[in-house]
């Protein structure tokens, strides 16, 4: 079994009506994702809407989460592009109970690679939890080397794991002989899990898992029984779902909210500057899940 388990969601961060943190959806969407395939939740990340989300809000959710999923895996989202930050977000995620630090690489400054490996590895020493590097360049702006992961995996004890999101799997593979046994790669490409299993991730830290966790569980289990056939068609099935992740007017995680809301989980609207969702949000959201074979709005 993998360090963190196999599915983990980035998850969406709930809020009320008139836009106030809703810690009562939040547990209720992290039970939700438990009974459905999940091993465990990833708070207060870029899906969470973390940079819309106070100190506060992000410390209250992270409490409210691990009291309503107790035997998940949790994961709390605590990167920054200023090193201060990250060290108290990282310090504050350790105390409020979660079971591992998600780092994603500093955004929108575009540091050096030295940079990056002194950044990990300063806000790796805040804590003595197991670390996540997440590695998106789409967002970021900025690759991780893979000589800069697999420096980090072999000199800072805790940081323990990729979360990989840049979209080749060659490089990944590349970076398996690179890293030491026990450092584990997690797709955070749901579309991509499939081929980062085939050269050797262990997991996913989905998105679209909010309503297909289950076939993703059932994905990875086949694979790794080596049933690669059935493997394939489930990830074949989730194919309408990974085309629902985002659009050009509804960014990351808007089509998410929507589709939860749709199928009785509420999660409330994005904050800006993510929102509004397009008008016709909902018809697309039951367009996919009749592609799913879900027009009835199950939950599974």
């Amino acid at each position: 079994m993998a360090r963190f388990g196999a599915v983990l969601t980035a998850m969406v961060t709930p809020f009320t009506p008139d836009g106030a943190l809703d810690l009562d959806g939040a547990q209720n969407l992290a039970r939700h994702l438990v009974a459905n395939g999940n091993d465990g939740v990833v708070v207060a990340g870029t899906t969470g809407e973390s940079p819309t989300i106070s100190f506060e809000e992000q410390r209250d959710l992270i409490v409210a989460v691990r009291e309503a999923v107790p035997d998940a895996s949790l994961v709390a989202g605590a990167g920054s592009n200023s090193l201060g930050t990250a060290i108290k977000n990282t310090e504050m995620a350790t105390a409020a109970g979660a079971d591992g630090i998600l780092a994603v690489c500093p955004y929108y400054n575009r540091p050096s690679q030295e940079g990056l490996y002194q950044h990990f590895a300063a806000s790796a020493a805040a804590t003595d939890l197991p670390v996540m590097v997440y590695d998106v360049p789409g967002r970021t702006g900025r690759k991780i080397a893979t000589e800069t992961i697999a420096r980090l995996a072999t000199d800072v004890d805790n940081v323990v794991a990729l979360k990989d999101a840049a979209a080749d799997p060659a490089e990944t593979a590349r970076l398996t002989t690179m890293v030491p046994d026990g450092f584990e790669v997690y797709s955070g490409d749901d579309s991509l899990t499939l081929p980062l299993l085939a050269v050797g991730a262990v997991g996913v830290v989905g998105v679209v898992t909010h309503y297909v966790g289950q076939q993703m569980a059932d994905m990875i289990v086949a694979f790794n029984a080596g049933d690669v056939a059935t493997a394939a068609a489930i990830n074949r099935s989730m194919v309408p779902a990974y085309g629902h992740f985002a659009y050009d007017d509804a960014p990351s995680p808007v089509p998410t909210k929507a589709m939860m809301n749709a199928i009785g989980v509420k999660v409330g609207e994005c904050r800006l500057p993510m929102g509004p969702a397009p008008d016709d949000i909902e018809l697309r959201c039951k367009a996919v899940l009749a592609e799913l074979g879900r027009a009835d709005g199950a939950t599974g």
